[in-house]
């Protein structure tokens, strides 16, 4: 592997223009498919194997155009002091936004008239418009939401508090102020990082680059392989993220094999061929978390995971072939002007020969390293305790900032008709294994009536096939409550009862069962996830590390960082705490997709800083340094590299704190501790101080094992030998071989 991709960056570096101009033409051609192709249509949200798409499934087939899933939305009506909204004015008003609504949008299924269904409080102070769409609300055209805020607009006008629920206006959370933050932070550090605007600005412009490739060619494609809008998202997080992590580690290694005298090829041939190894064996990694999400069995999940592993892909194509490239074009400039004069006043590119904050970090560990060790746990333990204490779910509109219209209208619907409202269940009674479907359906009613947390049941309605019918539970409780989940878990209880009863099945369907259905099956793939993905690292660690225990430590340290990530989750959005610094207007459930999402975004950086850090201090051992040496020249040389490339993680993920909207809020603050736990505490402090205490015994290997495995050459122990047999003679000089000198 190693002597492989030495050559490549030696025939990269010589061939720059070539592989500059291979480049820009596959961005071309991607953003020609990208222009020409079909736009990307909108996520057919299903969840396989659960009762909830069972049901969506059986009113399609029972009843076409039924729109089971199609978005919903309510208009909230709430009268001044002294009012109702019986009065003749306000009834007038009400009566001209159905109007409106109906002509206003051909996606519109139906519009509910509060006054004919009985949605006005018995206080009469407020009243709703139910209004069903035709489609989900990741397909609603734009042009149906702006008519539907246009509706409530002018109803306001008249002197009505007038609020706007439901999914209906469901929309994909705005992040390109967010990722232009993380770019321009990550601009900032790498120049601190590295001293020189060019240096910096490889990373990021290959970056760039690859995720472009990537979206276009995720666009281009999207017709012919079902892809939708939303496939991107976690493409363009991961690819951005990756990119700039292995770019950056290239340009490092190649920066030091200048600084100790070696020519511009042949230091591109060996920053390639040491520091380009482990980037091809971290991206392998993150490639596994990503397609590891197949697992779960959600299509839509899986699609994301699909593409944004084919972004990564790229990234590692770029870093191994254009950083090489782009080093030939930029010359001695990947030094700042101060290290270029140093180094033509014959020193070196370093300020002066004092031991660099990494080795003083890690002699440090090295004399104290159970204390630390013992620290570091603890910490990790203590943050991880409310974990224990996760429950999962889909936060609501009752999630939402109280200054949200979503917000108000559930607390005006919450008020005026009781909590359950604002997430009714949906139930499917298959009655063609009755003797009359009408009469099962009416003893489910009954049935269900009577079960503990029932605020009502709806009068059947059949199909005009009569043998399906469809009934409505209202609950007492909040939909995102455990006292919901408790009520769909008896009512699917009754159905066997149902069933023996009457013949026909009973199935629980709607919004907030098909929340409930989705947090358990993800709560259920969890572990399966965790052990596919950290299993089948393991074997590839072992494979990159030539050791037992070196890939055993990183995988646990993994679960640390992760569980205490969780728990740091749980304790902010779940508890409150230090809630109101963090923005958090409510407290819930956590998103039930956080956990899984954030083990695969984690686990693909976690194991980078691994890679990147320990193969340099495997090659320091296998070219004959202590173990204790080892560690400290992998920390001379990685722990500034890791350093930089976390904290732009750390700046990037937090941006998303800034959210209005709780799930983005979340899906940021879980994502930006992870990482600060998993590089800093894991990575940079317990890694060390199990590597000092196991010493040799960390890269212990048996026999049989090592003989078994392929040997991939990572820390470039052949590719050292080849080159100090073969000399000077065998590298094919550049022709202008002086300018290829610092």
């Amino acid at each position: 592997m190693a002597t492989f991709l030495y050559k490549l960056g030696r025939f990269a570096f010589r061939r720059r223009g070539f592989v500059a101009l291979l480049w820009v033409a596959l961005l071309a051609i991607a953003g020609v498919g990208a222009s020409t192709a079909s736009p990307p249509g909108n996520d057919e949200f299903s969840v396989p194997g659960t009762e909830a798409q069972k049901a969506f499934d059986l009113l399609e087939e029972r009843i076409p155009g039924s729109s089971a899933d199609g978005a919903t939305a309510r208009i909230v009506f709430r009268a001044p002091q002294n009012e109702k909204m019986t009065d003749p004015d306000n009834k007038a008003v009400v009566n001209e936004v159905i109007a409106e609504l109906k002509k206003g949008s051909d996606e519109i299924a139906s519009v509910g008239d509060p006054y004919k269904s009985g949605a006005v409080s018995k206080d009469g102070s407020t009243a709703y418009i139910l209004t069903s769409y035709k489609v989900n609300a990741m397909e609603l055209e734009k042009e149906s939401k702006e008519a539907l805020k246009d509706a409530g607009e002018d109803a306001r006008k008249s002197g009505l508090k007038v609020e706007i629920g439901g999914d209906a206006l469901e929309e994909m959370p705005e992040t390109g102020a967010t990722e232009i933050i993380g770019i321009a932070i990550s601009a900032v550090v790498l120049a601190i990082t590295f001293g020189s605007l060019l240096a910096a600005g490889m990373p990021l412009l290959t970056a760039i680059i690859g995720v472009a490739i990537g979206l276009s060619s995720i666009t281009a494609l999207a017709s012919t392989l079902g892809l939708s809008s939303t496939t991107s998202t976690l493409a363009m997080m991961i690819g951005l993220a990756v990119g700039i992590d292995y770019a950056l580690f290239i340009v490092s290694r190649y920066r030091a094999e200048l600084a100790e005298g070696r020519e511009r090829e042949e230091a591109a041939g060996r920053a390639v061929g040491t520091a380009g190894s482990a980037v091809v064996f971290a991206g392998l990694t993150v490639v596994i978390a990503l397609v590891g999400l197949s697992v779960v069995n959600i299509p839509v999940l899986t699609k994301m995971g699909m593409a944004a592993a084919g972004t990564v892909v790229i990234a590692v194509l770029i870093a191994i072939s254009l950083i090489p490239a782009l080093l030939g074009f930029v010359g001695k400039r990947v030094f700042g002007r101060k290290a270029r004069k140093r180094m033509e006043a014959g020193g070196t590119p370093a300020k002066s020969d004092k031991p660099n904050m990494g080795v003083r970090w890690a002699r440090g560990i090295l004399r104290r390293p159970v204390l630390v060790l013992v620290i570091g746990v603890l910490g990790l333990g203590a943050a991880a305790l409310p974990a224990a204490k996760l429950e999962l779910g889909l936060p609501d509109d009752g999630y939402q900032p109280t200054s949200s219209t979503k917000r108000q209208a559930y607390d005006m619907i919450s008020e005026g008709f009781g909590p359950g409202l604002n997430g009714p269940l949906m139930l499917v009674y298959d009655g063609k294994g009755s003797d009359s479907t009408k009469a099962g359906a009416e003893q489910a009613r009954k049935t269900i009536q009577g079960i503990k947390g029932t605020a009502s049941v709806t009068e059947p309605q059949l199909n005009e096939a009569g043998d399906t019918a469809t009934l409505t539970v209202i609950s007492k409780y909040k939909p995102s409550s455990t006292e919901t989940e408790d009520l769909v878990a008896d009512i699917r209880d009754s159905a066997d009862k149902i069933k023996a009863d009457t013949g026909g099945e009973l199935l629980v369907t709607g919004v907030t069962a098909m929340n409930i259905d989705i947090s358990k099956k993800l709560n259920d793939a969890l572990l399966p996830y965790l052990a596919l993905v950290v299993g089948l690292a393991f074997l590839l660690l072992m494979v990159v590390f030539r050791s037992v225990l070196v890939p055993l430590k990183a995988a646990l340290g993994f679960l640390l960082s992760v569980i205490a990530a969780l728990g740091a989750v749980v304790a902010v959005f779940q508890w409150g705490w230090l809630g109101a610094l963090f923005g958090v207007e409510e407290t819930g459930p956590i998103m039930s997709m956080m956990p899984i999402f954030m083990i695969g975004v984690v686990f693909g950086l976690a194991m980078d800083y691994e890679v990147f850090l320990v193969t340099r201090m495997r090659e320091a051992y296998v070219h004959g340094e202590t173990p204790g040496d080892a560690i400290v020249t992998g920390f001379r040389h990685g722990a500034r590299v890791v350093t930089a490339a976390a904290i732009i993680m750390i700046a990037v993920f937090s941006g998303f704190i800034g959210s209005s909207e709780q799930m983005v809020k979340m899906i940021g603050f879980g994502l930006a501790i992870a990482v600060f736990f998993d590089a800093f505490v894991v990575r940079m402090t317990i890694v060390p101080a199990v590597l000092a205490l196991l010493g040799k015994s960390a890269w212990w290997l048996p026999r049989w094992l090592d003989k078994a495995l392929p040997n991939v050459d990572v820390e470039g122990e052949r590719l050292q030998k080849q080159l100090v047999a073969d000399g000077p003679a065998r590298r094919d000089q550049d022709p202008d071989a002086e300018l290829t000198r610092v």
